[in-house]
């Protein structure tokens, strides 16, 4: 087959438009498809302003145009022998081997057109749609602030007169549940904003160490209630003062601990703060909430940041809740550009972490850098009398450094062959500590070996004593 042959063939079988026409627009090729798509029985010796009027003119039989021919697409309208018409998108092309042709490329769109159109109006009924269910939830959620203030205020007067017991026990528990009412309000109203992206954060500067008490206040009565213990701290190069938004940072941490406290029998809930990460005025902050609780079975993790999602049906019914708290905090702490996880396993308990970055006041940041300087060995376990000595020891990579190191991790280790987890968890703390100024691999080993330690996981103390070990 001569290859001219093979070329007419491929023409022929195109599935896009091809007309071949010279400089005076009357058309002398076209291929199947452009006679069927135009309804044409034969195309040769019409010209191309019959298919293409708008952008064609046949002057003293001469053809004028303002098309650009090159290699750009262009969107055309093309019209049928019945002068139906329908949109292309066309390329054409001077014929460098045949001076005076031209070739045009053209391929329906309409079904493209239409499928954009009816996206333009699906988003746009989605938009509609959106803002009438924003508007029916805060309405909603408005008309019923009232009658449950209502319940509460007057439960509440009662509360004040009432002497018999057995009345001021159902009494609480109306109190309680006007409480619970008011949790699942503000949930569905933050649910709301976040979904619809109309949720702004509003920071300020505040004292980051009265927030932890507040929060701390807010749970310990009821932590200590179940028997359980509660300890919080906050490591020392965290800034007393930052810039970020109090009341979500509290709102996360609320949830997390009352998680913590709803799902734990036994034992105890840790909370801890540290910092991670530092660039220019702005801080990581990591958060760790941890408690021996029930555990969560590692197939069920990721269903725990999903929007009214409980872990199985018989959480929500024991326990109670909507499974919207979680998914709230997950999109605030994205919001102030971190993520949180969680890391648990069934009858062990449960660590949520999540770290957000939040700004430094200047102030804060020269007083930071001149307790780091002058105030450094106060928090350290050492006697002040060696003060050279101790600065060898916590400066990593020191001989004094590694060697202190090596000793509280054969410490910590004999400790929790002991099952002391409460003497291995202060070697833990010390040997962050001392690895503070490390580089990061070293600092993230030591972080999750004191996480294990906290959690009293003995294979992942080993795991990451080991890889510890081994750096040093």
């Amino acid at each position: 087959m001569k290859q001219e042959d093979i070329y007419q063939f491929a023409m022929d079988q195109a599935l896009e438009l091809i007309i071949l026409f010279e400089s005076d627009g009357k058309i002398i090729y076209a291929n199947e498809s452009a006679k069927n798509q135009l309804e044409y029985e034969e195309l040769c010796g019409r010209f191309i302003e019959d298919i293409f009027p708008g952008e064609f003119r046949n002057v003293n039989i001469n053809l004028e145009t303002d098309y650009e021919f090159g290699v750009k697409v262009r969107e055309m309208t093309a019209y049928r022998k019945n002068r139906t018409c329908f949109p292309v998108r066309t390329r054409m092309l001077r014929w460098e081997g045949n001076p005076g042709t031209y070739i045009c490329m053209a391929y329906d769109i309409s079904k493209v057109k239409f499928l954009e159109k009816k996206a333009v109006n699906a988003g746009t009924e989605a938009e509609a749609a959106e803002k009438v269910k924003s508007e029916f939830v805060a309405n909603v959620t408005h008309e019923l602030r009232t009658p449950v203030n209502g319940i509460l205020g007057n439960a509440r007067e009662l509360m004040s007169i009432e002497t018999e017991e057995k009345k001021l026990r159902l009494l609480r528990l109306v109190e309680r549940g006007c409480n619970d009412m008011h949790a699942i309000i503000n949930n569905i109203l933050d649910f709301s904003k976040l979904e619809a992206g109309k949720f702004i954060l509003e920071p300020r500067k505040f004292n980051l160490r009265n927030m932890m008490d507040y929060v701390k206040s807010n749970h310990i009565n009821k932590i200590t209630e179940k028997g359980l213990e509660f300890f919080v701290t906050i490591s020392p190069e965290v800034p007393e003062y930052i810039i970020g938004d109090e009341l979500r940072i509290v709102q996360i941490l609320n949830n997390l601990i009352s998680n913590a406290c709803k799902f734990t029998m036994v034992g105890k809930i840790v909370v801890e703060v540290v910092k991670t990460a530092q660039i220019d005025n702005r801080i990581e902050l990591f958060f760790l909430v941890i408690d021996t609780g029930i555990g969560i079975d590692k197939a069920d993790v990721d269903k725990l940041f999903k929007s009214f999602s409980q872990v199985d049906a018989s959480i929500s019914r024991k326990f109670g809740g909507t499974g919207l708290g979680l998914n709230i905090c997950k999109q605030l702490v994205e919001l102030m550009d971190g993520n949180i996880r969680v890391e648990s396993e069934p009858g062990r308990g449960s660590m949520f972490c999540f770290h957000i970055w939040v700004e430094v006041p200047q102030e804060e940041m020269e007083h930071q850098k001149e307790v780091m300087e002058n105030n450094a060995p106060q928090n350290i376990l050492q006697s002040l009398s060696d003060i050279e000595k101790n600065q060898d020891i916590w400066e990593y990579g020191k001989a004094e450094n590694r060697e202190e190191i090596r000793k509280k991790m054969s410490k910590l280790i004999l400790s929790v062959e002991m099952e002391n987890w409460e003497k291995a968890e202060m070697f833990a703390e010390t040997i962050k500590q001392l690895t503070k100024d490390a580089p990061g691999e070293v600092k993230s080993v030591a972080l999750r070996l004191k996480m294990a330690v906290q959690k009293g996981d003995y294979e992942k103390v080993t795991t990451a004593f080991e890889t510890l070990q081994g750096i040093i």
